[in-house]
């Protein structure tokens, strides 16, 4: 292997931030690691996105800690990547919350993600003897549902196929504010290997179509204000039409994988290179594209093999 594989050289520990994006509302962000959000109810809290282990949910459980000692009721999970649910036993909640499909792919590929993902970023994985096993939701909706942290509501959405077939995102309407898991990033490479490039960008225009105040979103920084909201939104819509672009484009003249590796790096390069996990999630981007292009409606399973076959094969 030419180049050290995905993020296994990634070993600098990230600086956290702890941002207030509303009344009672919070972004736990770590310099374009994982993100997890915060709603403080009359009585309880609800976290939006547990960490990769429960050592890593300790930070942001810390966090909160210092805003208010209210117990946490309710762990909602986006989707199921593992870097994102295998902290979920840390915060004794109650309630666990994804949506139908989210819980449909935990049974499909849970493990071979968790496999796959402790491969490709050891570091995110800090104390992983401590993981339980699989997490498991307690509660999931199909399209919607409400829940009521005392007079305070919450909306949990289904709005569409974007970063994985059943992504979920998180609307507090007393201040106009949403948590959209991977959905929408910034500053950051999208990771869209089990993404849905033509579909994503009407779930942006549906995330759009709310006009938050603010965002927290799935990686980088807190987004405060509509204009921020506003070029981040249009920023990741970007990401993801220039990758799907370039690779559909050498898949419809049958070209090679290798070949739409190459047009899509002359493409994203020069706007995304210095993007967080930028080189980490190219290859697994291109790969998907390339798929999606090619008929295959429904991402392939990444496996911890096929991970190093097609990362050995982009950069021989």
């Amino acid at each position: 292997m030419t180049k050290k594989f995905a993020s296994q050289a990634d070993l600098d520990e990230k600086k956290t931030s702890f941002t207030e994006i509303g009344d009672g509302l919070y972004a736990f962000t770590a310099e374009g690691d994982p993100n997890s959000g915060v709603i403080i109810g009359d009585e309880s809290v609800m976290v939006i996105e547990a960490q990769a282990t429960p050592r890593l949910a300790g930070k942001v459980i810390a966090d909160i800690r210092k805003v208010t000692d209210k117990p946490v009721s309710h762990l909602v999970l986006t989707h199921y990547h593992a870097v994102r649910v295998l902290g979920a036993s840390a915060y004794n909640a109650p309630q666990i919350i994804m949506s139908e499909m989210a819980r449909a792919m935990v049974a499909e590929r849970g493990q071979e993600d968790w496999q796959s993902e402790f491969q490709r970023f050891p570091r995110l994985f800090e104390g992983h003897e401590s993981i339980p096993g699989l997490t498991w939701p307690t509660t999931t909706f199909s399209d919607r549902m409400s829940i009521y942290l005392g007079k305070r509501r919450v909306d949990i959405m289904h709005l569409g196929r974007a970063h994985t077939a059943g992504d979920a995102v998180v609307w507090v309407p007393d201040s106009e504010v949403m948590f959209t898991g991977d959905i929408v990033e910034y500053r950051s490479a999208c990771y869209c290997g089990d993404g849905y490039f033509n579909e994503w960008g009407q779930t942006l225009g549906r995330i759009a179509g709310f006009d938050p105040a603010s965002i927290a979103p799935g990686r980088g920084d807190a987004l405060l204000g509509r204009e921020m909201v506003k070029a981040a939104i249009e920023s990741t819509r970007d990401f993801v039409e220039s990758t799907y672009r370039p690779a559909a484009k050498v898949a419809a003249r049958g070209g090679t994988l290798k070949q739409a590796w190459d047009a899509v790096r002359a493409e994203c390069d020069p706007k995304f290179g210095d993007f967080a996990i930028y080189e980490h999630c190219l290859p697994f981007n291109v790969a998907r594209a390339y798929d999606e292009a090619s008929g295959i409606t429904h991402p392939r399973i990444w496996t911890a093999q096929r991970d190093i076959d097609m990362w050995e094969a982009l950069h021989k």
